[in-house]
């Protein structure tokens, strides 16, 4: 996980963060276990404080960890509660995903933080890493040198990026595939596809 914020270090840290006054996990995610919606806070969060149930987390919140605690390399400025947003690595896909406060949907735009995204993605998209930032449920995909707006992206869906060589500098061909489960276990069926021509280094 570490290659993953190389390029972004800040500050040393301790190897581990503490979250402070820090619960903006609390309102951006949803909690399966409660009906929580994204978007909304959570009714057992007191905002800037903590959880109240912290003693008794349903499992979803006890194993989440967002980057910023567990990667020491990663700059102060992306503690959430200051970036409105939070960064995480997928579990089952290995992405980057940016999950932004809806009350500051254009806090990703800002900088440094989206030339730092850009950073991630030039860094890790070759070893499987994609950079997805998600506002609500619209999703835009983070190339080392341009953004593509995905639209609605859901879980059960799957992003890929091939850099295809070209005469005039090549394109990446973008591909979105749903995920359907059969009897053999799972399927993927291409959803849609689109080619994006390389720009110069941004």
């Amino acid at each position: 996980m570490t290659a993953i914020v190389s390029g972004l270090s800040g500050p040393l840290a301790a190897s581990r963060r503490e979250c402070g006054g820090c619960t903006l996990c609390c309102k951006v995610y949803n909690v399966v276990a409660f009906g929580k919606p994204a978007g909304k806070w959570c009714s057992h969060c007191a905002p800037g404080r903590g959880c109240n149930i912290h003693d008794n987390l349903p499992a979803e919140c006890a194993a989440f960890d967002c980057l910023w605690k567990t990667m020491p390399a990663l700059p102060m400025h992306w503690k959430p509660d200051q970036a409105k947003m939070v960064l995480t690595v997928h579990p089952q896909t290995n992405n980057i995903q940016v999950v932004v406060d809806p009350g500051q949907k254009s806090a990703w735009t800002r900088q440094p933080y989206h030339g730092q995204l850009r950073s991630l993605a030039k860094s890790n998209m070759a070893k499987g890493h994609l950079v997805i930032v998600f506002v609500g449920e619209m999703a835009t995909l983070i190339l080392p040198d341009q953004d593509v707006q995905l639209g609605v992206l859901t879980l059960e869906q799957v992003v890929s990026v091939t850099l295809e060589a070209g005469p005039s500098g090549g394109a990446y061909e973008v591909k979105i595939f749903n995920r359907r489960a059969t009897a053999g276990g799972q399927t993927l069926e291409l959803a849609s596809a689109s080619l994006h021509p390389v720009r110069s280094a941004a």
